[in-house]
């Protein structure tokens, strides 16, 4: 309901953000959950909301349809919640880095005090500014990566466009690929131990025979929206995507 998409290869329409989509039951389930990929919906098996989504419908204490002064507190307060549960899982993968104990004080400071931001009132998330905190916990999140890849000095990616590059095989071993553009990339059998995915897009590229056990900042939407294979590695918490070929 509250996200917005356009037409395109991820989405088969354009539906206005906080319009239902016209597959939205009224048990509020996808009416067409099992064939997303078959009927043009791609964008939609991938999207993640960090279970954001699950807490606003908690605090709002009932349901959108038929009260627009609730549907509205959860509309605005919805994309700000899920920027910060976003955040939360990054920092909280850092935390976990033994490489990175030089800084685990500074991501414990970042924790509580997202942590904090999260569990404002409805209303208050809707009117927050995330700017100035996610750039102050990013200096944290970036030196947590840079302490993690230092013995392996991967290649400086950041931000690259690399949609479409032929990548097969290829020594990304701590890599700084925060933000690349991964679009339909050939990853096949690449090395990506260590290498920094964070907000790395990975629509279409191809990871069969890629190894990710160790890739840092991968989330599960990333995996989602890649392809991959039986001999595709990843990491122990994640769940191989149903559409990769077994």
């Amino acid at each position: 309901m509250a996200p917005g998409f356009v037409a395109s290869a991820d989405f088969a329409i354009t539906k206005p953000a906080e319009t239902p989509c016209p597959h939205l039951r009224d048990d509020s389930w996808c009416g067409v959950h099992d064939t997303l990929r078959e009927r043009g919906f791609p964008g939609c098996t991938v999207y993640d909301c960090f279970g954001a989504g699950q807490a606003v419908a908690r605090r709002a204490g009932g349901d959108w349809r038929g009260d627009p002064a609730r549907a509205r507190r959860m509309f605005d307060a919805y994309p700000v919640l899920r920027d910060l549960y976003e955040l939360l899982y990054y920092l909280h993968e850092a935390r976990g880095f033994s490489a990175a104990a030089e800084v685990h004080g500074e991501l414990d400071v970042a924790i509580t005090a997202t942590e904090r931001l999260a569990a404002r009132d409805l209303d208050e998330l809707a009117g927050t500014s995330l700017a100035d905190h996610w750039a102050t916990a990013n200096v944290a999140l970036t030196r947590a990566s840079e302490l993690v890849r230092a013995g392996e000095a991967g290649r400086g990616l950041r931000g690259a466009d690399l949609a479409g590059a032929k990548l097969a095989r290829a020594n990304l071993r701590g890599a700084n690929l925060r933000g690349a553009a991964l679009l339909g990339a050939d990853l096949r059998g690449a090395d990506l131990t260590l290498a920094d995915v964070t907000g790395a897009d990975l629509r279409g590229a191809e990871l069969s025979g890629a190894d990710l056990v160790d890739t840092v900042f991968l989330t599960q939407a990333q995996l989602d929206a890649a392809r991959g294979d039986a001999a595709t590695r990843v990491p122990g918490w994640a769940s191989t995507p149903a559409h990769w070929q077994r």
